[in-house]
């Protein structure tokens, strides 16, 4: 029998079939019940086992004290800005208006890392550079970039891992050493990243001090061409190591006291280089770094011209979102950056909601 002849009893043949009004009901509670649950996953309230934007900072927060109102992490830092003039170079690559505008304004942070923000700046092994560049179409692009030259770990779920490992263990305040060692054991690129934090001569300034942005991202030119690329930011001030000496004698607010006096003297800056990976290396795997001989060009020169604390400056209630990107910019499959993007949301959510309710007031915290 044809489907398409079949007729129910009361029904005329080639009339539209009914259905039974129990089943659209029941049809759209199984959708929306598929609605909640999806939110549920995504919002870390199901799979505790899981590496959710929720339960990774929860697990950040626990590695030490709780500072209201300040970021999870690199939570001492002053505000910037300045300028971004790109060249032609890198017009010839991705069709960002960044890259064509004369001058964009930059808005960003200098910090340092860790979750103190009270600690001492010289005694942070790792700093960091955030900016905000707006061109005068609207577009926004967000980076963050730090001084190590690749990540620690190749996953969200090993830099779960690691940061666990981190926290504290309740008998001695301190992380348990047998932990951190089988993360080291587990991760080549852990021990790797070890040996750099060892042996690499700490730079005396904010200024002087090379930035990279260790995850891979794609850009696409006029033509519709594209190319993975990571880029990295490269000071014009000559490199200076920190002797051991440096460091015990320097101030609370070293690095804040050092760029704010070069600022004196004029512009700060850096020329932004991007390097073009090809097939053969890894696009979606931080911890690798790609070989030296890969082809690098000079996209841009950023300019800082100024310098504000962060409790009152315009970088205090930005988020630095890495997937914040203008058209002619992408992000690429790498799991550490849609990781990153998912715990700064998180991470600034908390923290402005703690300004908001007054929490961070009452501990006589300031961001």
């Amino acid at each position: 029998m044809s489907l398409f002849r079949y007729t129910r009893a009361g029904q005329e043949p080639g009339a539209p079939r009914r259905h039974s009004p129990l089943l659209w009901i029941g049809l759209i509670a199984f959708i929306a019940g598929l609605l909640i649950l999806a939110f549920a996953w995504l919002a870390g309230w199901l799979g505790r086992d899981r590496a959710t934007a929720q339960s990774f900072t929860d697990t950040i927060e626990a590695t030490g004290a709780r500072h209201p109102g300040f970021r999870r992490a690199h939570s001492k830092g002053v505000c910037v800005t300045g300028t971004f003039q790109g060249l032609p170079a890198g017009a010839e690559l991705s069709s960002a208006r960044v890259f064509r505008q004369q001058q964009v304004p930059v808005l960003g942070r200098m910090s340092i890392g860790g979750a103190d923000p009270h600690g001492a700046d010289a005694n942070a092994r790792v700093r960091s550079m955030a900016l905000q560049l707006v061109t005068d179409d609207g577009q926004e692009w967000r980076t963050a970039m730090n001084s190590f030259p690749f990540f620690a770990v190749p996953t969200a779920d090993a830099f779960l891992e690691q940061t666990k490992a981190q926290i504290p263990d309740p008998a001695t305040g301190k992380p348990d050493p047998a932990k951190m060692a089988a993360v080291a054991a587990k991760y080549p690129s852990v021990r790797a990243f070890g040996e750099w934090a060892k042996s690499a001569p700490w730079s005396t300034s904010w200024a002087n001090t090379d930035y990279n942005g260790v995850n891979s991202f794609r850009f696409t030119n006029a033509a519709g061409k594209e190319q993975v690329v990571r880029w990295s930011m490269r000071p014009q001030a000559a490199f200076e190591a920190m002797s051991a000496e440096q460091r015990a004698q320097a101030g609370l607010d070293y690095l804040a006291d050092e760029f704010q006096q070069r600022l004196t003297q004029g512009p700060v800056q850096w020329e932004m280089w991007v390097t073009l990976a090809e097939p053969s290396d890894a696009i979606n795997d931080p911890s690798i770094p790609w070989p030296a001989e890969r082809r690098q060009v000079k996209v841009g020169t950023l300019s800082l011209t100024a310098m504000q604390p962060q409790a009152s400056g315009a970088c205090r209630d930005i988020n630095f979102d890495p997937l914040i990107l203008p058209s002619g910019i992408d992000g690429t499959d790498d799991p550490i950056l849609a990781a990153r993007s998912a715990v700064y949301s998180v991470s600034f959510n908390r923290r402005e909601r703690e300004t908001a309710s007054g929490a961070a007031k009452a501990t006589g915290e300031a961001k």
